[in-house]
């Protein structure tokens, strides 16, 4: 077990003090996340707890997905600690999406799956989320659907299309990911696009698109020409 404080450490490998010396970019995720921690437990450093945080999580892979309780699992992280960590998280998911969002209009695949990356990139079940568009198609919401397993999801176009008339939008995109990484569609995928697609066309709700993302890929139904 680490013995040693940071405050044994010289002040410029301090941490906080690189921080300020050197800026946040500089440092390492053990170093980021020693500064939440803000203090170390008996025997062990912040930075030591972080490192063990940090293997037990797979680097920050799993990270997003912890809970407070698997968190106060491990030794020198209490409730407050584990709070503080999953605040900033998804703070910093907040924060990538509104740097993603545009001005203008979603106009591409791309828009969608640029906005909807800090939610689903790393995320080990599948998810189906819809977004909610405007007629100048403006994002007005986002709503997780349906979460299932890792090789099957079930969605009823009921679920899709009652949210889309609660926020009284006039289009929707849907996206799910797959955890295994490959975006290829399955016979499942395409089927599921032609039930959204034919009931958004008898309710007067335009399904744009539906994407499927994996590991740096994406693949567009619409684009595929299944839309």
């Amino acid at each position: 077990m680490e013995s040693f404080m940071i405050r044994d450490l010289p002040y410029e490998e301090r941490p906080r003090e690189r921080l300020l010396l050197e800026g946040a970019h500089y440092l390492s995720n053990a170093e980021l996340l020693a500064i939440l921690l803000r203090t170390g437990s008996k025997g062990q450093s912040a930075l030591a707890i972080a490192q063990k945080l940090l293997r037990q999580s797979e680097g920050l892979k799993f990270l997003n997905e912890m809970t407070v309780e698997e968190l106060m699992s491990i030794q020198g992280i209490g409730e407050s600690k584990a709070i503080q960590i999953l605040a900033s998280i998804e703070l910093g998911k907040r924060i990538s999406k509104a740097s993603h969002i545009k001005q203008d209009s979603i106009l591409s695949p791309e828009d969608c799956v640029s906005f909807l990356a800090a939610d689903m990139k790393h995320l080990t079940q599948e998810h189906f989320i819809v977004l909610f568009l405007d007629t100048k198609n403006y994002i007005i919401g986002q709503k997780t659907i349906f979460i299932g397993s890792l090789n099957k999801a079930i969605v009823h176009p009921r679920e899709v299309f009652k949210e889309a008339i609660k926020r009284s939008s006039a289009s929707v995109i849907c996206a799910h990911n797959h955890p295994s990484g490959d975006a290829t569609p399955s016979q499942q995928d395409i089927q599921l696009t032609h039930r959204l697609y034919e009931a958004g066309e008898l309710i007067g709700i335009r399904l744009l698109d539906h994407l499927i993302i994996g590991d740096n890929q994406f693949t567009s139904l619409k684009e595929k020409g299944y839309l």
